[in-house]
Protein backbone atom coordinates (compact mmCIF):
# COMPACT_ATOMS: atom_id res chain seq x y z
CA UNK A 1 0.00 0.00 0.00
CA UNK A 2 1.66 3.40 -1.18
CA UNK A 3 2.03 6.28 1.22
CA UNK A 4 0.18 9.33 -0.66
CA UNK A 5 0.60 11.24 3.01
CA UNK A 6 4.52 11.57 2.70
CA UNK A 7 4.58 15.42 0.75
CA UNK A 8 1.72 16.36 3.39
CA UNK A 9 3.61 15.34 6.91
CA UNK A 10 4.38 18.27 9.10
CA UNK A 11 6.62 17.97 11.79
CA UNK A 12 6.90 15.09 13.98
CA UNK A 13 6.57 14.66 17.39
CA UNK A 14 9.64 12.20 18.75
CA UNK A 15 9.20 9.44 21.14
CA UNK A 16 12.88 9.33 22.60
CA UNK A 17 14.56 6.54 24.64
CA UNK A 18 14.62 8.68 28.12
CA UNK A 19 10.54 8.98 27.53
CA UNK A 20 10.74 4.92 26.99
CA UNK A 21 12.95 3.71 29.68
CA UNK A 22 9.97 3.12 31.92
CA UNK A 23 8.31 0.74 29.67
CA UNK A 24 11.28 -1.22 29.27
CA UNK A 25 11.55 -4.80 30.20
CA UNK A 26 15.49 -4.07 30.94
CA UNK A 27 15.59 -1.23 33.50
CA UNK A 28 19.51 -1.46 34.01
CA UNK A 29 19.93 -0.96 29.88
CA UNK A 30 22.04 2.48 29.55
CA UNK A 31 20.53 4.34 26.80
CA UNK A 32 20.97 7.68 25.69
CA UNK A 33 17.75 9.56 26.58
CA UNK A 34 17.78 12.03 23.41
CA UNK A 35 17.71 8.83 21.04
CA UNK A 36 15.06 9.17 18.86
CA UNK A 37 12.58 5.65 18.54
CA UNK A 38 9.74 6.59 16.88
CA UNK A 39 7.82 9.54 15.31
CA UNK A 40 3.94 10.66 15.46
CA UNK A 41 2.09 12.78 13.36
CA UNK A 42 -0.66 14.41 14.48
CA UNK A 43 -3.99 15.33 13.12
CA UNK A 44 -3.30 14.80 9.27
CA UNK A 45 -5.99 15.32 6.58
CA UNK A 46 -6.15 15.57 2.63
CA UNK A 47 -7.28 18.69 2.18
CA UNK A 48 -9.09 21.48 4.72
CA UNK A 49 -12.60 20.06 4.07
CA UNK A 50 -11.24 16.74 5.06
CA UNK A 51 -9.93 18.60 8.35
CA UNK A 52 -12.76 20.53 9.18
CA UNK A 53 -15.03 17.29 8.43
CA UNK A 54 -12.94 15.16 11.15
CA UNK A 55 -12.99 18.25 13.51
CA UNK A 56 -16.43 18.16 13.75
CA UNK A 57 -16.43 14.65 14.30
CA UNK A 58 -13.85 14.75 17.06
CA UNK A 59 -11.93 12.60 15.28
CA UNK A 60 -7.93 12.79 14.59
CA UNK A 61 -6.33 10.77 11.27
CA UNK A 62 -2.53 10.37 12.52
CA UNK A 63 0.74 8.44 11.45
CA UNK A 64 3.03 6.59 13.06
CA UNK A 65 6.76 5.99 11.75
CA UNK A 66 8.63 2.66 13.74
CA UNK A 67 11.70 2.18 12.35
CA UNK A 68 13.02 -1.30 12.64
CA UNK A 69 16.03 -2.49 15.39
CA UNK A 70 16.28 -3.90 18.63
CA UNK A 71 16.61 -1.49 21.07
CA UNK A 72 17.49 -3.02 24.98
CA UNK A 73 16.55 -6.51 24.11
CA UNK A 74 13.07 -5.72 22.89
CA UNK A 75 11.81 -4.99 19.20
CA UNK A 76 11.22 -1.25 18.78
CA UNK A 77 8.09 -0.67 19.95
CA UNK A 78 5.49 2.04 21.53
CA UNK A 79 5.16 3.26 25.18
CA UNK A 80 1.79 1.44 25.74
CA UNK A 81 -1.34 2.93 26.83
CA UNK A 82 -5.11 2.43 28.04
CA UNK A 83 -8.18 5.23 26.59
CA UNK A 84 -10.61 5.81 29.47
CA UNK A 85 -14.35 5.56 29.18
CA UNK A 86 -16.43 7.79 27.07
CA UNK A 87 -19.51 9.25 28.61
CA UNK A 88 -21.95 5.91 27.24
CA UNK A 89 -19.42 4.00 29.98
CA UNK A 90 -17.00 1.54 27.44
CA UNK A 91 -13.34 2.57 26.55
CA UNK A 92 -12.92 4.46 23.48
CA UNK A 93 -11.76 2.47 21.19
CA UNK A 94 -8.94 2.84 17.96
CA UNK A 95 -8.84 1.92 14.40
CA UNK A 96 -5.06 1.08 12.97
CA UNK A 97 -3.71 0.34 9.20
CA UNK A 98 -0.60 -0.76 8.49
CA UNK A 99 1.07 1.37 5.38
CA UNK A 100 4.52 0.30 5.22
CA UNK A 101 6.27 -3.06 7.06
CA UNK A 102 4.47 -5.18 9.50
CA UNK A 103 2.95 -5.12 12.63
CA UNK A 104 2.50 -6.71 15.81
CA UNK A 105 -0.32 -5.03 18.39
CA UNK A 106 -0.30 -6.51 21.55
CA UNK A 107 -3.84 -5.89 23.57
CA UNK A 108 -5.10 -6.43 27.12
CA UNK A 109 -7.56 -6.01 29.37
CA UNK A 110 -6.94 -3.61 31.86
CA UNK A 111 -8.29 -6.59 34.48
CA UNK A 112 -5.98 -9.05 32.72
CA UNK A 113 -8.43 -11.28 31.78
CA UNK A 114 -7.27 -11.53 27.71
CA UNK A 115 -3.48 -10.59 25.98
CA UNK A 116 -3.88 -11.16 22.34
CA UNK A 117 -1.31 -10.36 19.35
CA UNK A 118 -2.34 -9.45 16.37
CA UNK A 119 0.09 -9.54 13.38
CA UNK A 120 -0.94 -7.24 10.53
CA UNK A 121 1.19 -6.51 6.96
CA UNK A 122 1.11 -3.38 4.42
CA UNK A 123 -3.11 -2.88 3.68
CA UNK A 124 -4.34 -4.48 7.03
CA UNK A 125 -6.39 -2.76 9.65
CA UNK A 126 -6.51 -3.73 13.67
CA UNK A 127 -9.65 -2.41 15.28
CA UNK A 128 -8.74 -1.57 19.01
CA UNK A 129 -12.18 -2.41 21.23
CA UNK A 130 -13.01 -0.97 24.09
CA UNK A 131 -11.52 -2.00 27.07
CA UNK A 132 -7.86 -3.07 25.81
CA UNK A 133 -4.84 -0.77 26.15
CA UNK A 134 -2.30 -1.62 23.60
CA UNK A 135 0.77 -1.57 22.65
CA UNK A 136 2.56 -1.35 18.48
CA UNK A 137 5.93 -3.34 17.87
CA UNK A 138 8.17 -3.63 14.57
CA UNK A 139 9.12 -6.99 14.65
CA UNK A 140 10.31 -6.77 11.10
CA UNK A 141 13.66 -5.72 9.42
CA UNK A 142 12.06 -2.92 7.62
CA UNK A 143 10.20 0.57 8.76
CA UNK A 144 6.83 0.50 9.69
CA UNK A 145 4.54 2.95 8.87
CA UNK A 146 0.94 2.41 10.24
CA UNK A 147 -2.27 5.23 10.36
CA UNK A 148 -4.89 5.28 12.86
CA UNK A 149 -8.43 6.93 13.47
CA UNK A 150 -9.46 7.65 16.89
CA UNK A 151 -11.30 10.16 18.96
CA UNK A 152 -10.02 13.52 20.01
CA UNK A 153 -12.32 13.88 22.89
CA UNK A 154 -9.48 12.20 25.53
CA UNK A 155 -6.01 12.03 26.50
CA UNK A 156 -4.32 8.50 26.95
CA UNK A 157 -3.31 6.58 29.90
CA UNK A 158 0.32 5.69 30.34
CA UNK A 159 0.54 5.18 33.88
CA UNK A 160 -0.34 1.08 34.17
CA UNK A 161 2.90 1.02 31.34
CA UNK A 162 5.18 3.35 33.24
CA UNK A 163 4.25 1.89 36.77
CA UNK A 164 4.72 -1.54 35.76
CA UNK A 165 7.53 -1.31 32.98
CA UNK A 166 5.89 -1.97 29.59
CA UNK A 167 2.91 -4.06 28.33
CA UNK A 168 2.01 -7.48 30.07
CA UNK A 169 4.33 -9.60 27.46
CA UNK A 170 7.65 -8.61 26.01
CA UNK A 171 8.71 -9.06 22.27
CA UNK A 172 12.51 -10.01 22.50
CA UNK A 173 15.28 -10.47 19.79
CA UNK A 174 14.43 -13.53 18.04
CA UNK A 175 10.39 -13.25 18.34
CA UNK A 176 11.10 -14.55 22.28
CA UNK A 177 7.78 -13.33 23.90
CA UNK A 178 8.35 -13.22 27.70
CA UNK A 179 5.84 -12.71 30.48
CA UNK A 180 6.04 -9.33 32.74
CA UNK A 181 6.92 -10.35 36.44
CA UNK A 182 5.36 -7.17 37.30
CA UNK A 183 1.71 -7.95 36.23
CA UNK A 184 1.66 -11.08 38.15
CA UNK A 185 -0.45 -14.51 37.10
CA UNK A 186 -0.84 -13.94 33.29
CA UNK A 187 -3.26 -15.96 30.79
CA UNK A 188 -1.60 -17.15 27.91
CA UNK A 189 -1.25 -15.09 24.64
CA UNK A 190 -3.63 -15.78 21.94
CA UNK A 191 -2.55 -14.93 18.41
CA UNK A 192 -4.55 -13.59 15.33
CA UNK A 193 -3.75 -12.16 12.05
CA UNK A 194 -5.41 -9.31 11.19
CA UNK A 195 -7.05 -10.69 7.52
CA UNK A 196 -8.87 -13.60 10.13
CA UNK A 197 -10.08 -10.66 11.96
CA UNK A 198 -14.29 -9.85 10.83
CA UNK A 199 -15.16 -6.53 11.20
CA UNK A 200 -18.78 -4.97 10.44
CA UNK A 201 -18.01 -2.42 7.84
CA UNK A 202 -14.09 -2.37 7.74
CA UNK A 203 -12.84 -3.84 4.85
CA UNK A 204 -8.80 -5.45 4.82
CA UNK A 205 -7.21 -3.82 2.17
CA UNK A 206 -9.49 -0.19 1.62
CA UNK A 207 -7.66 2.54 3.05
CA UNK A 208 -9.44 3.66 6.43
CA UNK A 209 -8.77 7.34 5.67
CA UNK A 210 -12.26 6.76 3.58
CA UNK A 211 -14.38 5.42 6.54
CA UNK A 212 -13.80 9.21 7.65
CA UNK A 213 -17.54 9.44 5.61
CA UNK A 214 -18.57 6.17 7.31
CA UNK A 215 -21.37 6.88 9.93
CA UNK A 216 -20.81 3.64 11.76
CA UNK A 217 -17.11 3.54 12.08
CA UNK A 218 -17.32 7.64 13.05
CA UNK A 219 -20.11 6.53 15.58
CA UNK A 220 -17.85 3.96 17.27
CA UNK A 221 -15.27 5.87 17.95
CA UNK A 222 -16.99 8.34 20.23
CA UNK A 223 -20.21 5.99 21.17
CA UNK A 224 -18.18 2.90 21.38
CA UNK A 225 -20.69 0.99 23.86
CA UNK A 226 -21.94 -0.98 20.53
CA UNK A 227 -18.32 -1.67 19.28
CA UNK A 228 -18.02 -4.96 18.05
CA UNK A 229 -15.33 -7.26 20.13
CA UNK A 230 -13.23 -9.24 17.37
CA UNK A 231 -11.17 -11.55 19.80
CA UNK A 232 -14.36 -12.71 22.01
CA UNK A 233 -13.23 -16.45 22.32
Amino acid sequence: MSNKWTPLLPAPSIRRAGEMQSALKDQECQVDPDTPLYFMYRNLAWDDTDQAHLAAQHVRFDMTIIPPGVFCGEYVKTKGHYHPNAPDGAGYPELYQVLEGEAHYLLQKEDLSDVVVVHAKAGESVFIPPGYGHVTINPGSDELVMVNLVSDAFASKYETFEERHGAAYYECEGSVWEKNPAYGPLPELRFFEAAELPYQTIVQGEEIYDLISNETVMGWLNTPADCPNPFTP
